[in-house]
């Protein structure tokens, strides 16, 4: 099953209309967004093209593309998710490939073991640093695609794409930032 997904667009139209492109190009099962869709946040600066009014529409044509499942952010508030056309739990699950997938912004969970009630090989998909991530921890995978629109610690905009068990982390010119395969517990 191919997945293709993304974090902190951050009100920027043009960060939804590039995912827009590669949903198209890429026909994936599922669209899998994790939170913070439309403010930038209060310590993040304004992105140039900020622009949440026009997000709306464009998610409407991301649904016609492929199933979306959204989580919601730190940043988002409610009267923003009602301008959204899809729901956003603060978590969802995602079975796919023998993977049990736990979606979440992830700011309400802690990002490293111990991970409480959660089964060994669960992996762990979050938004929230900005940062993208690829490792297992302890038997447990902790994914995150990185900022469409507000990157951090040098890196680029990126999204990822998840097909066969591989997690790849791609940047805006196509160019793998880092892959990762959940690995069993040790």
């Amino acid at each position: 099953m191919r997945m293709v997904i993304a974090s902190d667009l951050h009100g920027l139209p043009e960060s939804l209309e590039f995912l827009l492109a590669k949903v198209k190009e890429l026909k994936p099962a599922r669209t899998v967004l994790l939170g913070d869709m439309l403010y930038h946040g209060p310590r993040n600066p304004l992105p140039g093209g900020y622009g949440p009014l026009h997000m709306p529409e464009l998610f409407r044509q991301l649904m016609d593309l492929a199933p979306v499942t959204a989580v919601r952010g730190n940043c988002d508030a409610e009267i923003d998710l009602e301008l959204l056309p899809f729901a956003m739990p603060d978590n969802a699950v995602i079975e796919c490939d023998g993977l049990q997938i736990y979606a979440s912004h992830g700011h309400h969970i802690p990002l490293q073991p111990p991970m409480g009630a959660f089964a060994p090989e669960t992996v762990f998909l979050h938004g929230h640093t900005h940062v993208p991530r690829g490792e297992t921890l302890e038997g447990f995978s902790f994914w995150n695609p990185g900022s469409m629109t507000l990157p951090k610690r040098g890196y680029p905009r990126s999204y990822a794409v998840y097909e066969d068990g591989l997690f790849r982390v791609l940047d805006f010119e196509g160019r793998t930032v880092l892959e990762h395969r959940p690995s069993p517990r040790s």
